[in-house]
């Protein structure tokens, strides 16, 4: 009894401390599942134009880029479950590896985990209820997902598979992130190692359902098993199996690990014992960027290829070989046409507008972090003032979006010049430049909710985003009124470089976004520190 209660205490401060994060993506998941069900039952309600869809647009490569291969887009349950396991998956094996590494390496790092070894409880237990925490985190993911698909009339064992496929990779990348938090020295490297196992297994899953005659590679990543599962297709949980046996050898080697090493150490050394690095170290906007290079390194490289792989696909969508019924409705989107690489590139620079926005919003969570590991209190103790600190934050964060932006610009210029698609260098980088209004907006109303509500900010912004651009897209595949699309701040992104630049809307939207930060410095500056 004496062990139960100590181990239920540390599972209980796992779970609160995940509560943010997890209920940011479970809320995600749950309004990808409706929307898709709900836009595809809308836009292609007879079988003629499912047909139709299904031998242009599903065979498209570009397409499979994103969401992999399709084994069923005559049903609803079929397209859902395509659109929702390809992308939901990789949702939700970043949640799986962001929850273990926060819940094992960070609390190393904040030295709570010293405590916790010294009380009445052994650190295998502790370990092991951090990973019931981790399951029932999970097991909340599953129910959203899963009243999200229900909500669409969809049957509901059907409906209760697709979900656990969708959060199927999540043992998995828990334990490559549990097994990071034990070899890496602190938690930004344990982020950016398991991070990197994520991107690699992405890239894995692109090259076997792209290339002809690789098919056999999705055995090799367990984003290309949950194709394998196939649901509503001619289902094969036995697959399951899969990330059942990989999560518990992950899990295992971690936990063997870390009852073996020293606390707040890792198999791999850190740089106590090199020489001195002085750089960056000026100011405490220095001190940040030296903190999140990493981060930033990360996100320049993933957006850069990504970037010059869609520009190289832009030329693959044509009139012939997308519906009239498709085109139709993504018409309803934007205005734009998919079938020139101009208006191909729109589409997918629509998508970098919301990667950049998400950047944004973890650079809300990183300021925060800092405060919450009580770091924030160490510096203002020193000469530095509050406005000070807040505002090199934001202007860094700015101007982390801008290069990213930029570089998705560039990038694509590439890719698309390397298949003469005919759109210019500059219109690219305009292109790049368009995802900026959006992306600082939700900078400065994450700032702001991180300045009057700091334990709830990251939440509220990647909340706000994730919400806003879900009914982007749904709303205006529904026809809903004009000034209800109108307050997602995404209704107002030009698709760049098909159509011109959406000047007033960006001056607006910056303006906005001005008005938000200086509330948010002004916030700040009147209310105390705020510890995890």
């Amino acid at each position: 009894m004496t062990a139960v209660r100590p181990a239920r205490a540390v599972a209980g401060r796992a779970l609160a401390d995940s509560r943010v994060r997890t209920g940011s993506f479970a809320l995600l998941l749950a309004l990808i599942a409706y929307a898709n069900a709900v836009g595809y039952r809308h836009s292609y309600p007879t079988l003629k134009g499912r047909l139709e869809f299904a031998r242009s647009f599903g065979a498209n490569k570009t397409v499979q880029l994103f969401y992999g291969i399709p084994h069923d887009l005559l049903s609803v349950g079929g397209y859902t479950a395509w659109r929702l396991a390809g992308f939901g998956s990789l949702l939700a094996g970043a949640w799986g590896l962001l929850v273990a590494v926060r819940a094992l390496r960070a609390e190393e790092d904040a030295g709570r985990q010293e405590l916790v070894a010294a009380g009445s409880i052994s650190r295998c237990s502790a370990y092991v209820a951090v990973l019931a925490a981790i399951a029932a985190d999970t097991a909340i993911l599953w129910l959203a997902t899963f009243l999200g698909l229900l909500a669409t009339r969809l049957p509901a064992g059907g409906s209760a598979y697709l979900a656990l496929a969708t959060i199927s990779p999540v043992p998995v990348f828990a334990g490559i992130g549990a097994v990071a938090s034990q070899v890496a020295p602190n938690r930004r490297l344990a982020v950016e190692l398991a991070t990197a196992a994520l991107v690699l297994a992405f890239l894995v899953r692109v090259i076997a359902d792209t290339s002809n005659g690789l098919g056999w590679l999705r055995w090799a990543t367990p984003l290309g098993w949950v194709e394998q599962l196939r649901a509503f297709a001619g289902p094969d949980p036995a697959v399951l199996a899969l990330f059942a046996l990989a999560g518990t050898l992950l899990l295992a080697a971690a936990g063997a690990i870390s009852v073996r090493r020293d606390v707040g150490s890792g198999l791999v050394r850190g740089r106590d014992s090199a020489p001195p690095r002085l750089r960056l170290l000026s100011s405490p906007t220095a001190l940040a960027l030296r903190g999140e290079r990493g981060t930033l390194t990360g996100w320049l490289l993933g957006t850069g290829l990504f970037a010059l792989i869609i520009g190289v696909l832009s030329t693959s969508f044509t009139a012939a070989n997308i519906p009239a019924d498709l085109r139709k409705q993504l018409h309803k989107l934007g205005g734009a046409s998919i079938t020139t690489p101009a208006g191909a590139l729109g589409f997918y620079f629509l998508l970098f507008v919301l990667a950049i926005s998400l950047f944004s919003c973890s650079q809300v969570s990183a300021a925060r972090h800092e405060e919450a590991e009580q770091q924030l209190e160490t510096l203002l103790a020193l000469p530095v003032s509050r406005l000070g600190w807040l505002g090199g934050r934001l202007l860094l964060s700015a101007a982390a979006a801008a290069a990213i932006a930029l570089t998705a610009g560039a990038s694509a210029w590439a890719g698309a010049a390397s298949q003469h698609a005919g759109v210019s260098f500059f219109r690219l980088l305009e292109a790049g430049a368009n995802c900026l209004p959006v992306a600082l907006l939700f900078l400065a109303v994450g700032a702001l909710a991180y300045a009057l509500v700091p334990r709830a900010s990251a939440g509220i912004a990647y909340g706000l985003v994730s919400i806003a651009f879900v009914w982007q897209l749904l709303g205006a595949l529904l026809g809903a009124p004009h000034w209800l699309l109108d307050l997602t701040p995404f209704q107002h992104v030009g698709f760049v470089p098909a159509q011109p630049f959406r000047t007033t809307a960006a001056v607006v939207m910056l303006t906005l976004a001005v008005g938000a930060a200086l509330a948010a410095l002004l916030a700040f500056k009147r209310r105390d520190l705020a510890a995890a």
